[in-house]
């Protein structure tokens, strides 16, 4: 089964100048202005560092779904954070942290599960940085 997403970029002027828009297929993101400032600063927009955040934070958190529900538990709660590390032009890391409620789950098990969403959620087999997973059960 293929599936294809479709997201887009126009950008005027240059790096430091100049300013852009992204928009997604779904309609999330319509003419969503990012530029140097708020990619590099704290400017208003977003950035697509936080872009590949959010879409690593939430991909680990469905396969860690699946995952659970496969071994026979179902999550009350899975809340994951992503710190994405831009360092010398290119993502060097990638920090995951976890927050998981599920009834029954040990930790033993929740940590294999855990580290099995990490090596094979799409966004991690993606990126070619260094990915980094904390783990807490709740």
């Amino acid at each position: 089964m293929q599936i294809k997403r479709k997201a887009s970029a126009n950008w005027q002027g240059t790096g430091k100048e100049g300013k852009g828009t992204l928009t997604s297929q779904s309609g999330v993101l319509s003419n969503t202005q990012y530029g140097f400032n708020s990619r590099f600063a704290d400017g208003i927009g977003t950035n697509p560092e936080e872009l590949i955040g959010a879409a690593h934070a939430g991909c680990y958190s469905m396969k860690l779904a699946f995952n659970l529900n496969a071994a026979g538990f179902t999550a009350d709660s899975i809340d994951t954070d992503a710190i994405v590390i831009l360092e010398d032009g290119s993502i060097t890391e990638v920090q995951l942290t976890t927050h998981v409620k599920a009834e029954g789950l040990t930790k033993e098990k929740f940590e294999e599960l855990a580290a099995d969403a990490k090596a094979n959620c799409p966004v991690s087999k993606l990126l070619k940085a260094n990915i980094t997973l904390t783990t807490v059960l709740v």
